[in-house]
């Protein structure tokens, strides 16, 4: 009977033994670029290079492996104490080779290229990540789940945010529709097509991009186009949490031309960029204030 219970128990072990291998099986997930990423087992030491990156690792249950990170990267607070490898524009390459990452998550067109196939030279292998939808974002939560080995953390984050967008869409589907000017920049004057991130949060709380058919991601634009366009709403980014009821410099540009209903009404927005500009799980917010703000300027209409 002891002998019994011996080769069961060496059985167990040995099936046990013959699983491990498959715990740490080769993983692979389809990037924004289209490209194909497959690591031998999940990732231990990420270096992510962009904010909204080393937020949705966070997010993903992965903040833990994470070695290196860009500047501006603060959120979650945890991130604030990785250390840094340059930024966006300027990568210390050497540095991150050095951190011996086996896998970077890179922001699509916000890294330099030539710094990141250099990178990928090195046979280090990159995740491009740049959602253009609101749908992208649980998509990307859940490849870098899947590389990471954190896919139950990371459906969950990805499910409660996909809850979360349809509430507010279902909440705004109906309200009357706002025509909007979305300023990125005053000198040159920019803004953004219909295939920024933005766009999809203005939609789904009722706005129109007034230039959302334009060609360029970030077109510019003429004061004249604005003015004959006649936004009903304009926003922009702000640094940090800014009130939207306190405009601005930006927006003193515009105080000249009252024929737009926009500045007529005052009807002048300013959100907080870190909840638009970055395409993590935090745009959540951003959709919020975006859609409370065009209710305000629904709210200023002369009663017919």
């Amino acid at each position: 009977m002891h002998a019994l219970k011996s080769a069961i128990a060496m059985t167990v072990v040995a099936t046990a033994l013959l699983a491990a291998p498959s715990a740490q099986a080769a993983v692979s997930v389809v990037d924004d670029a289209g490209q194909t990423i497959t690591l031998a087992q999940p990732a231990r030491r990420v270096v992510s290079l962009a904010p909204h990156v080393t937020e949705m690792i966070f997010a993903a249950g992965g903040g833990d492996r994470i070695v290196g990170t860009v500047h501006y990267s603060d959120y979650p607070p945890q991130a604030r104490d990785i250390p840094r490898v340059g930024d966006n524009k300027a990568l210390d390459l050497e540095r991150i080779a050095a951190l011996k990452p086996d896998l970077i998550v890179v922001w699509r067109h916000g890294n330099a290229q030539k710094q990141t196939d250099r990178l990928r030279a090195l046979g280090l292998p990159l995740f491009y990540s740049e959602p253009r939808k609101l749908a992208s974002i649980p998509e990307n939560l859940e490849k870098l789940g899947t590389l990471l080995g954190t896919a139950t953390t990371a459906r969950r984050a990805a499910d409660n945010f996909r809850q979360q967008v349809e509430t507010l869409r279902k909440t705004y589907a109906t309200r009357p529709p706002v025509t909007v000017f979305y300023q990125v920049w005053q000198q040159p004057l920019m803004t953004l097509n219909g295939q920024h991130l933005v766009s999809d949060m203005l939609a789904l709380c009722g706005g129109r991009n007034l230039f959302g058919a334009e060609t360029p991601l970030v077109p510019t634009v003429s004061v004249e186009a604005v003015v004959a366009g006649n936004p009903e709403a304009m926003l922009t980014a702000g640094m940090g949490a800014t009130r939207s009821d306190q405009p601005l410099p930006d927006y003193a540009m515009w105080q000249r031309w009252k024929q737009i209903t926009a500045v007529a009404r005052n009807n002048l927005f300013v959100i907080d960029g870190d909840l638009v500009n970055r395409a993590g799980p935090r745009v959540v917010q951003g959709i919020e204030q975006i859609c409370k703000d065009l209710d305000v300027a629904r709210s200023r209409r002369p009663a017919r």
